[in-house]
């Protein structure tokens, strides 16, 4: 069992209390001090007190396992607009957000995510029906910032 593998294994009860995903585990730098780099997230977003409770706890865990021989660097975070959405539960935890759909051939749209459907995901591009794309048609999608709506929001 891999490193990454142990570490989510630890973290799975902490992050199923706090009711979000682990995106990723990446351990970098294996010899003395390496950083041991967890994503999470969940719909809605997630606040600092979640990722302190969940650094906290995978932390203590990691630490009465000693998982890892003498330092180690622990960061939790969550992911930013440009972490792609590719899989079922991606586009079911960003549902109602904006979104950008890059294809192969350098094409791009921007609209709002409806969520998953069948093997990919519903779109609706402003003043448009909503349209239906396959996973495997589009090269990436991330999340966006719609700018129209975001002018539109009067700063108080």
């Amino acid at each position: 069992m891999s490193l990454e593998s142990k570490v989510l294994e630890l973290l799975t009860p902490i992050t199923d209390e706090l009711g979000v995903d682990v995106l990723r585990v990446h351990i970098a730098g294996p010899g003395r001090n390496p950083l041991v780099q967890v994503l999470i997230d969940r719909k809605g977003g997630v606040d600092s007190d979640t990722l302190a409770r969940a650094s906290r706890g995978l932390a203590l865990q990691m630490d009465v396992e000693d998982l890892i021989q003498g330092k180690y660097r622990l960061e939790l975070s969550s992911p930013g607009l440009e972490w792609p959405l590719e899989t079922v539960a991606d586009f079911d935890r960003y549902e109602g957000e904006w979104i950008k759909v890059s294809f192969e051939e350098g094409k791009a749209i921007e609209g709002e995510n409806l969520g998953p459907d069948r093997d990919g995901f519903l779109v609706q591009e402003r003043g448009c029906e909503p349209r239906y794309f396959a996973l495997s048609e589009v090269r990436q999608v991330v999340r966006a910032v719609d700018w129209k709506k975001a002018s539109r929001s009067k700063i108080k």
